[in-house]
């Protein structure tokens, strides 16, 4: 039926040469859409057995001379990619809160609510309880109220799995993270592995414990609480895993909280119905409420309730800087760890609002799903609120959670914030991450930055600081725009949370984190896996060598130490100074050393433009 031809050189020779070279391009398009894809493996198997069978079939066929019957193995080809390639992608799975096979199970602990079981890790030096409640189910009703007492549960909870992670906008995708990856580690290292995405639920408000698997008691406690600008995250990150801490001799536990427009959803009709007239605060609401459950559970899991310090990163430590100033979270820490972010500036940068921006923004988001009603709007599915096109980013001066009569500034000069220490600092390029987006098809260079530096700071600061960093911008005017704006948004905010806690008596420890590696290096969160020791706990062989270990373990010392008595430094450790004496930051780097803070000319600045903000708003009000 079909007859046999015999083909041309021309054709023998772009039937050779062409027909290998799409066959590669397509083979490795295929493997790196895969990789990138994140699907099980068994996609990947059939995608290369088909690119096998496509290849030995258009060579056998090569010499049919019906143009079809040649292209009969692509044309399966291109259906069976049709079919499979859509299938590549993660599913949605609970996380294991243990890294071994067969776990083993610890005794029941009792818990002022109820029993729990967790397990051990891997070497039994740390009994984790993974999932626990510390609030009612914040769902129907409760949607955007402050969080409620936990009831008693009957029998005994598993707590070696961690619960579902708050959910939050659609950002959940592989492609995207392994790209991010690749550009974060200069390389493409696949991995083929499937990893599943967290189960995500409105119902989310539990924390995780881990604790030494010892018979000691009153043993100091870190409440860690994680950053994604109030809109993302989890509390079972693997970068801030406990596990290590625990073996340091203190309880580390992470809490989850509400985010986005579940978390900081304001609104006039909830302050009307809420018996303490709030709004806008119910993730840092639920932030508190499970600070009072640590502190009454406590003695249960072999904690001192006197001995808490709070820490975050990113808009997790923006949090923890609000509790600081929160009235209601007084006497429920004794401590605190900032990590790239605060909200006590001046005029912060970001995840802090007004309430008139609050409610504007809750208007913003009734008029965008239809509703006329709070009612209403509680009956709207929560992954279609989450997705909302505003983004609800920022903590409110609510008069309740927040005091509304003076801001966060204003109550550190009142000398009446929560903590008695400080450690806090930043990292050497906290805004690349988010600045090299912005500008990806247009980087910033020396025709273009004079307009975006006064384009943000306005004729009189945007002048001074564009003299200040001219022979910077001559050598290299992109990472000089990115330096002012991690100055901007991130160092100046904790050079004034330094400076109002070292004038209020505070014993204050400061640094710069300027290790790079083979990842995130000095990027916003690159310093969190070497605080937490979990640096050695990275699968990736090619992110981190031995030098990263080597500052891992001493990180992971100063915030134990400092988390057992407020002072990080012991014997052996480059001894690290008190901001209050010196005013010198501690280099977290391939060296770790005292140096002198390389941004204090630029403070005065940002602290000048604030100043002509906040004049300009009160003209607004």
């Amino acid at each position: 039926m079909f007859k046999k031809k015999e083909l041309k050189l021309g054709e023998i020779i772009a039937f050779w040469v062409a027909f290998p070279l799409t066959a590669v391009f397509a083979s490795f398009f295929i493997i790196f859409y895969l990789d990138l894809a994140n699907g099980p493996v068994v996609i990947l198997v059939l995608m290369l057995i088909g690119i096998v069978s496509c290849i030995v079939g258009t060579i056998l066929l090569r010499k049919f001379a019906h143009f079809y019957v040649r292209l009969f193995p692509l044309f399966v080809f291109i259906l069976m990619s049709a079919i499979l390639l859509p299938l590549a992608k993660p599913g949605y799975a609970p996380k294991k809160a243990y890294y071994y096979d067969n776990p083993t199970y610890t005794e029941v602990m009792h818990l002022a609510n109820g029993d729990v079981k967790g397990v051990y890790n891997e070497d039994k030096s740390v009994r984790i309880y993974a999932g626990i409640p510390y609030a009612e189910a914040p769902v129907g009703e409760y949607r955007w109220k402050e969080p409620q007492q936990l009831k008693n549960w009957e029998g005994v909870r598993d707590a070696s799995y961690f619960a579902p992670k708050n959910i939050q906008e659609g950002t959940n995708s592989s492609v995207t993270d392994t790209l991010v990856d690749i550009y974060s580690s200069r390389g493409w290292y696949p991995d083929f592995a499937h990893h599943p995405f967290e189960t995500m639920s409105e119902d989310s408000l539990y924390l995780n414990i881990w604790r030494p698997n010892t018979n000691e008691t009153n043993l100091p406690i870190l409440v860690y609480i994680h950053g994604g600008s109030l809109m993302h995250g989890s509390s079972s990150g693997e970068e801030y895993n406990g596990e290590e801490m625990a073996k340091k001799g203190v309880i580390m536990i992470t809490i989850a909280y509400r985010l986005g427009a579940l978390g900081y959803f304001a609104h006039e009709d909830l302050i009307a119905e809420s018996v303490n007239h709030t709004t806008g605060n119910y993730g840092l609401l639920d932030q508190i409420e499970a600070l009072k459950w640590i502190n009454a559970n406590a003695t249960y899991f072999g904690g001192d309730s006197s001995n808490i310090t709070i820490a975050g990163e990113s808009a997790g430590s923006s949090s923890v800087s609000a509790l600081c100033v929160s009235p209601l979270a007084n006497g429920l820490f004794k401590r605190a760890i900032g990590e790239s972010s605060s909200i006590v500036s001046k005029r912060p940068p970001h995840t802090y609002r007004k309430m008139s921006d609050a409610l504007k923004m809750g208007h913003d988001i009734m008029k965008e799903f239809g509703c006329s009603s709070i009612e209403e709007l509680r009956k709207v599915p929560a992954e279609k609120l989450v997705n909302s096109q505003y983004q609800n980013s920022g903590m409110t001066l609510d008069g309740y959670a927040l005091r509304d009569d003076k801001t966060p500034h204003e109550v550190y000069l009142a000398n009446e914030n929560n903590e008695e220490a400080l450690l806090n600092g930043f990292n050497l390029k906290e805004a690349d991450a988010f600045v090299i987006p912005t500008y990806l098809f247009n980087p910033t260079n020396k025709d273009n930055i004079t307009d975006r530096v006064i384009g943000t700071f306005g004729e009189n600061v945007g002048k001074k600081i564009l003299k200040l960093y001219e022979k910077k911008i001559e050598e290299d005017a992109f990472n000089a725009f990115n330096e002012i704006f991690s100055v901007f948004w991130f160092m100046e905010p904790h050079h004034a949370w330094s400076t109002l806690a070292r004038d209020n008596g505070e014993n204050v420890y400061s640094y710069l984190f300027t290790k790079e590696n083979n990842y995130h290096g000095t990027y916003h969160s690159g310093e969190i896996i070497y605080a937490y020791g979990n640096v050695k706990r990275d699968t990736h062989s090619y992110r981190y060598n031995f030098t990263d270990l080597y500052l891992s373990e001493k990180m992971l010392t100063y915030w134990s130490n400092f988390a057992k008595t407020g002072n990080p430094n012991e014997e052996n450790l480059t001894n690290w100074e008190t901001w209050n004496t010196s005013s010198k930051l501690i280099e977290l780097g391939v060296d770790t050393r005292m140096i002198d803070d390389p941004y204090m000319e630029l403070y005065p600045l940002i602290e000048e433009y604030q100043e002509e903000q906040l004049i300009k708003d009160s003209i607004n009000a």
